[in-house]
């Protein structure tokens, strides 16, 4: 039967905004539908405002020919560039500069010296001059305590090219294996260090 007064509105209307606080249960179901309606519609949208149309090409032009616009990032076969170029295997075989043992020996001699009530930021201070930015921002995890109290023998070359060297630092803790890259401007520079095997 149709509601045709305001008042018989009125009391339906109170009906359904009242159901969910009639007992505890009634508002738990509440809480439950709204819930699954949110992550429902926050599931859905995206993936309906994401299909974009497909752009058909022009016959006898691929689209990897297309030039790329501003702002988009070129296709997955190109490599974008990064600050210090990373060892390329192609690089070629060569003596290690006695510049990068200096450095590798300089790194090696800050890197184990504690900072004053073991600040980071301080430590990393002092390493700068001697690492890579990227490397540096990744040694901001790491915590001065944990790093070794002394060298053990020299540091020594145990492979390197006209783009990197890596050498061998022997700790109280174990050997440790640096890597330094030349950098643009021709300066040696530490750029990741492991745990030798």
């Amino acid at each position: 039967m149709p509601i045709r007064t305001n008042r018989g509105r009125a009391a339906v209307y109170r009906r359904l905004w009242g159901w969910p606080l009639r007992s505890p249960r009634h508002l738990a179901a509440s809480i439950i539908i709204f819930v699954v309606v949110v992550v429902a519609l926050g599931v859905i949208i995206p993936r309906v405002l994401d299909r974009k149309p497909a752009t058909p090409t022009v016959a006898g032009q691929s689209s990897s020919q297309q030039p790329n616009q501003v702002g988009q990032l070129p296709s997955s076969g190109a490599s974008l560039p990064t600050k210090a170029p990373a060892p390329s295997n192609s690089a070629k075989a060569a003596p290690p500069a006695a510049d990068a043992q200096v450095t590798a020996e300089l790194w090696a001699e800050t890197w184990i010296k504690p900072p004053p009530n073991n600040d980071v930021n301080q430590w990393l201070k002092e390493l700068e001059e001697y690492t890579t930015p990227e490397f540096l921002a990744q040694m901001a995890t790491i915590d001065p305590r944990n790093v070794p109290d002394k060298l053990t023998d020299k540091v020594v070359a145990v492979s390197s090219t006209t783009s990197s060297v890596d050498f061998e630092v022997p700790t109280d803790l174990g050997k440790v294996r640096i890597t330094l890259v030349k950098s643009p401007g021709g300066k040696w520079l530490v750029n990741s260090y492991t745990k030798a095997d």
